[in-house]
């Protein structure tokens, strides 16, 4: 295990595609090559269940599974993250206990997803939870799927907690994430935050940001350490320069399908074309693309030619 707390987390933090036969099998062989392809390509840490890795359309047997193959493959190498995100406090308790059990070094939460809850009720929800976890917590902003934001002075009031190290956010609103940023470190100066969004990871580093949790280094993990660290650097001139391929990645892969789960569909379609997982199967209730959509991936892999 690595302990977190000493100093932000940063750098790119995967989000791991979930590698499946079928709605109840990982996939171990491929879970296995790809963990090893993000540690051979210099990513910095590895988030498991999160939005990417399709962790709310799994069962909690595949769940666990995810967390303890992914513990036992990492071994070590890496920090890992564990997604707790639940509507049930209990199971999410439960979820970070397994994760403690098997090695994990942290853990992330999104708000409970199914009641939206109000910004007082949703501090004293993390406020309950966070003293019962085992390991560090990162909060995790997506409301697009959830239905909450986490507001700036929320962020704020939870930072003091010594075990919240930090926030990711999937926003993709660079203003709330320079107002979350702002709050939370006059409250704690070392509280790490990360981005969802690919696309403005960049930019967001070069203003203090700690890092990206990118999908897209689930295929290319190389281009996307390249990114954070020409950013980390201030090297201006190249971080331009790899922007335009991360552009290309996401006006291609993930903008093929014609509905809003086209970026997972595009992403797994790609990594299995690329060889990292065997299979591109999509947990339900999602399907992997038809042929045509396909073979449009194989056009975008050609052009980007990495």
């Amino acid at each position: 295990m690595t302990d977190i707390t000493k100093k932000p987390l940063s750098g790119i933090i995967p989000p791991l595609v979930t590698p499946l036969l079928d709605n109840e099998t990982v996939d171990i062989e491929s879970l296995e090559r790809l963990i090893n392809h993000l540690i051979d390509g210099g990513v910095h840490g590895l988030f498991v269940l999160g939005t990417t890795g399709e962790a709310q359309s799994l069962s909690y047997k595949v769940r666990e599974t995810m967390i303890r193959e992914s513990c036992r493959i990492n071994a070590g190498r890496l920090p890992i993250l564990i997604c707790i995100t639940d509507t049930s406090i209990v199971e999410s308790v439960r979820l970070a206990h397994v994760a403690k059990e098997c090695g994990a070094d942290g853990l992330v939460s999104a708000p409970p997803y199914y009641f939206a809850t109000g910004q007082p009720e949703l501090a004293q929800f993390y406020e309950e939870l966070v003293p019962q976890l085992p390991l560090p917590i990162f909060l995790y902003n997506m409301p697009s799927h959830v239905k909450v934001n986490f507001a700036p002075e929320t962020v704020a009031r939870l930072a003091k907690m010594p075990q919240v190290l930090g926030l990711k956010d999937s926003s993709a609103n660079a203003v709330y994430f320079q107002s979350v940023m702002h709050a939370a470190r006059k409250v704690n100066p070392n509280f790490a935050m990360l981005c969802g969004p690919e696309e403005m990871t960049g930019e967001l580093v070069l203003l203090g940001a700690n890092g990206g949790v990118n999908g897209g280094a689930n295929m290319f993990p190389e281009l996307y350490v390249a990114m954070y660290n020409a950013a980390k650097d201030h090297d201006i001139e190249k971080l331009i320069s790899l922007q335009k391929r991360i552009m290309q990645i996401s006006t291609s892969i993930y903008t093929i399908g014609r509905h809003g789960s086209s970026y997972l569909k595009g992403l797994k379609c790609a990594c299995q074309q690329l060889g990292i997982i065997n299979d591109d199967f999509v947990a339900s209730p999602f399907y992997k693309f038809d042929q045509p959509e396909r073979d449009k991936v194989t056009i975008a892999l050609a052009k980007l030619k990495m």
